[in-house]
C-alpha cells in the first residue's frame, strides 16, 4: 500500500542547500558526532545494524560476513587517497554494476561530487565512526547518517572497494545508499540512469543507438562539458546473456561508464575515440584502440600522456566511436539541467513538481487502453502562457518518476510500467470525466510505457490550457508518484484533484400533513406503529425499520445498517437536538435515502447490486460532493471490498458521513474557506478506519 501523499499543490524546484536530516534521533550528522566524542565512544547506527538484515533480505550470507571499521582492516585507513577518482571504484561481490557506473561518472564533476560526499569528515581529528552523504530523493535533498562498520570476510571488503585497499570513501558510499534503499540485496539490477539522478537531481535522457542522430559524437561532447553523467549499455537477448563475454571483451547486460570523448590524428586522419570504463576494474575491450592495440604506436607519447593512455588492466579503455556505437546498444545521460544537447544555448527553466499516488480502486486507472477507468487517474492542469525566444511554441519536458520502488523490493513491488498523456483542456475547471477521454485524442504523450523508475520526454505545444494524466499502464496498480514539468518560460500547473468544496443544498422542508402522498402516508403510518405515543424513534428503532425496509429491496446488494450507522442519521437529521427523529425528519431522511437508491442503482454499470470505487467520484459529485483525491483514497480504503467493489449499506455509510461533517464545518465557518478546506481533509472523516 503505497503512502497516501497530502500534496500542497505544485512545488517549486528546490535549490540544493542544507540536505534534511533522516536519522531517526533527528539529529543531525555533526549533532551525532558531537555527542560520540564527548562520550568517547564510537557510533553505532540503529537505523542500519551491523547485521543480516541490513545485508538481505531473501537470503542468507554465503559466508560469514564480520562487520569491520576501516581501521581494523588497515592500520591506517583514508577516506579520500589523492582524491576521489574513477579508479577508486572495483565491484565487489553484488550486482551492482549499475550504481558503480554512476558513482564512476560521478567523479568526473568535482562539484557535483562535493554535494554527494560532503568534505567534513575523515580518519583524522573529529573520527567518531560515522559518516555521512548527501542525495536527491523525489525533489529534495536527504543527508544519509551511516556508521562506519562494513560487511568482510577474510578481513577483506566484500562489496565496492577501492583499488587502494586504505581507501573507503566508496564502500562507505555503496552503504549509504544501500541503507536509502533498504538493504545491500535492494541494489542488486538497475540502470546506472536512476543513481545519477540520485546524486545530481538530474534529468535522464536515453539514446538507443540505432536510433541515434548523425550528431551524436557531438551530443555526447557537449554533455561531459557540460558536466553530465553518462552510462552506455549492451542489451542481452536472454538471461542466459547476462554478463557474457563477447569475443571482443565486452560483457552483455552490464553498466559501463563513458569517461570521455576525444580525436587523436591517425595517419593523417582525425579518429573520432571515445573512453569507456567497466566498473569491475577489469575486462576490457580488446578491439581497435584498446590498451595494447597497434594504433597506439602511430601516436605520440605526448599525445598518449594528453589521453591518459595506458596499458593497465583497469576497466578503463579507448575505443573507435564508430566502433562504440556497433557494440553499444543504449547511451544514458543524466543532464543537470533540461537543456537539449542538440542545441548551444543555455536556458534558464522553471520548474514544478506535483507529488502524488495511484491507488487501487480510485486513482489507479491504467492507460487510455482501460477507458473505464482511465480518467479517474490524477489530472494536472498546465497553462503555457508564454511561447519560447522568437518562436511560436512553448517548449517543456515532463519527468514522470515511480517512487520507492527499490525500497519496497523487499516487500514483492516491482518497477512498474508508467508514462504519461496530454490533453487540451476544455473551458471546464474540473477533473474530466470518461466522456470527454471517449472522444477526445491526446495532443502529446510520453513516447513508450516502459517499466523504468523515470520516463521523460521533450514537448513543443502551443500556448493554451492542457490536461496531464500521468497513469501506469495496468489499472489498479499502486504507487506514489514524483510529477516534474521543466519549462523555459514560467508554465502554471495546477493539480485537478486538489482540495474543493463540499457544497450541499439544504435540506428539503417537509411535506405538510395535508398534502401527503399516498406513499408517506404509508409511511406515517409505519412510523407510528415503531415510534409509540411520542411520534419519535430511536436510533434502535431506526435501526429496525431501515433493514427491515431496505432487505426488500431486490437490486441492491445489502448486508446491515448497524446500530452506530443509525446513530449517525439520527446526528445528521435531528433538528431538535434530542437524540431522535421525528416523522417529518424522518421523512425528510426517507426522501434522500430514495434519491441515494436511485444514484446507488444508475452507477452499478453491470446491475450486480454493488458499485465499483472507479464510479464512486462521478456518484458522490452526482449527490452533491465534489472530493478530492486523497478523501477519495480514504473512503475507499475503508469502505471497499477486496474487488473494489461497494454495497449499498457502505455507500449510504459513506453518504451519511459526509454529509454530518459538511454541515458541522459548514456551520463552523462559512467564510474560511482555507479551514474548511483543511478540517474536512485532515479531521472530518476520523471514523474512516473504525468500524460502523
Amino acid at each position: 500500500m503505497p503512502y497516501l501523499y497530502r500534496a500542497p499543490g505544485p512545488q517549486a524546484h528546490p535549490v540544493p542547500k542544507d540536505a534534511r536530516t533522516t536519522h531517526s534521533s533527528g539529529q543531525s550528522f555533526e549533532q551525532l558526532r558531537q555527542e560520540c566524542l564527548q562520550r568517547g565512544t564510537l557510533f553505532e547506527d540503529a537505523d542500519f545494524p551491523a547485521s543480516n538484515s541490513s545485508l538481505f533480505y531473501s537470503e542468507r550470507p554465503q559466508v560469514p560476513f564480520v562487520w569491520k571499521r576501516p581501521g581494523e582492516i588497515v592500520k591506517n585507513p583514508e577516506f579520500i587517497l589523492g582524491g576521489a577518482t574513477r579508479t577508486d571504484i572495483c565491484q565487489g561481490e553484488l550486482g551492482d554494476c549499475w550504481l558503480l557506473a554512476a558513482i564512476a561518472s560521478l567523479t568526473l564533476n568535482q562539484k557535483a561530487l562535493a554535494r554527494v560526499i560532503p568534505q567534513d569528515q575523515s580518519f583524522g581529528p573529529g573520527y567518531a565512526g560515522i559518516f555521512h552523504f548527501q542525495f536527491w530523493q523525489h525533489s529534495e535533498w536527504l543527508d544519509v547518517v551511516i556508521d562506519d562498520r562494513l560487511p568482510t570476510f577474510r578481513d577483506r571488503l566484500v562489496f565496492l572497494h577501492s583499488a587502494d585497499h586504505n581507501e573507503f570513501w566508496s564502500a562507505l558510499l555503496e552503504k549509504a545508499y544501500a541503507k536509502l534503499n533498504g538493504s545491500y540485496e535492494a541494489l542488486k539490477g538497475g540502470s546506472a540512469i536512476e543513481a545519477m539522478e540520485d546524486f545530481t537531481g538530474g534529468v535522464a535522457e536515453t539514446f538507443q543507438m540505432k536510433e541515434a542522430p548523425e550528431n551524436f559524437y557531438e551530443i555526447l561532447e557537449k554533455a561531459l562539458k557540460r558536466g553530465s553523467l553518462l552510462g552506455c549499455f549492451i542489451d542481452t537477448g536472454s538471461a542466459a546473456e547476462s554478463e557474457a563475454r563477447t569475443p571482443f571483451g565486452l560483457i552483455k547486460g552490464h553498466a559501463y561508464s563513458v569517461t570521455g570523448i576525444d580525436q587523436v590524428n591517425f595517419r593523417g586522419q582525425r579518429i573520432e575515440l571515445i573512453r569507456v570504463r567497466n566498473p569491475w576494474g577489469q575486462v576490457e575491450w580488446n578491439g581497435s584502440w584498446s590498451d595494447s592495440s597497434p594504433e597506439w604506436r602511430s601516436v605520440g607519447p605526448a599525445e598518449q600522456k594528453r589521453l591518459c593512455h595506458t596499458a593497465l588492466d583497469d576497466g578503463e579503455f579507448w575505443m573507435a566511436f564508430k566502433d562504440f556505437k556497433a557494440h553499444f546498444d543504449k547511451v544514458e545521460i543524466c543532464n543537470l539541467t533540461p537543456d537539449a544537447l542538440e542545441e548551444d544555448a543555455v536556458h534558464k527553466w522553471e520548474v514544478t513538481v506535483h507529488q502524488g499516488s495511484w491507488v487501487r480502486g480510485s486513482t489507479a486507472g491504467g492507460c487510455r487502453n482501460f477507458l473505464d477507468t482511465f480518467w479517474t487517474n490524477p489530472q494536472i492542469k498546465l497553462s503555457l502562457t508564454e511561447t519560447d525566444e522568437g518562436q511560436e511554441e512553448c517548449s517543456f519536458l515532463v519527468a514522470l518518476m515511480q517512487k520507492d520502488r527499490r525500497k519496497l523490493k523487499r516487500f514483492g513491488a516491482n518497477v512498474l510500467t508508467i508514462g504519461y498523456a496530454i490533453y487540451e483542456c476544455p473551458d471546464k475547471d474540473e477533473h474530466l470525466n470518461k466522456d470527454f477521454f471517449r472522444y477526445h485524442a491526446s495532443r502529446a504523450r510520453s513516447k513508450t510505457f516502459i517499466n523504468l523508475r523515470e520516463v521523460s520526454d521533450r514537448f513543443k505545444l502551443p500556448p493554451g490550457e492542457y490536461i496531464l494524466i500521468p497513469s501506469t499502464f495496468e489499472p489498479h496498480q499502486e504507487a506514489d508518484f514524483c510529477l516534474r514539468i521543466f519549462s523555459e518560460k514560467k508554465a502554471i500547473t495546477r493539480d485537478m484533484d486538489g482540495n474543493v468544496d463540499i457544497d450541499l443544498p439544504e435540506p428539503p422542508k417537509p411535506t405538510p400533513p395535508d398534502q401527503e402522498t399516498e406513499e408517506e402516508l404509508r409511511f406515517r403510518a409505519l412510523f407510528e406503529q415503531v415510534a409509540g405515543e411520542d411520534m419519535e424513534v430511536t436510533a434502535e428503532e431506526l435501526e429496525y425499520v431501515l433493514n427491515a425496509v431496505l432487505r426488500k429491496k431486490k437490486d441492491i446488494k445489502f448486508k446491515k445498517l448497524s446500530l452506530i450507522s443509525c446513530k449517525n442519521i439520527i446526528s445528521l437529521m435531528d433538528t431538535s437536538g434530542n437524540g431522535k427523529l421525528e416523522f417529518d425528519e424522518f421523512k425528510v431522511f426517507w426522501d434522500k435515502l430514495k434519491q441515494w437508491i436511485n444514484l446507488f442503482l444508475r452507477f452499478d454499470a453491470d446491475k450486480s447490486g454493488t458499485m465499483s470505487t472507479y464510479e464512486l467520484r462521478t456518484a458522490l459529485k452526482a449527490a452533491g460532493f465534489q472530493l478530492s483525491s486523497h478523501l477519495l483514497q480514504l473512503i475507499v480504503l475503508r469502505y471497499a471490498d477486496e474487488e473494489l467493489q461497494m454495497d449499498f449499506d457502505d455507500f449510504l455509510n459513506c453518504l451519511v458521513r459526509l454529509e454530518n461533517a459538511s454541515r458541522v464545518f459548514q456551520a463552523l465557518s462559512t467564510k474560511n474557506k482555507e479551514f474548511i478546506h483543511l478540517a474536512i481533509n485532515e479531521s472530518a472523516l476520523p471514523h474512516l478506519t473504525q468500524p460502523v
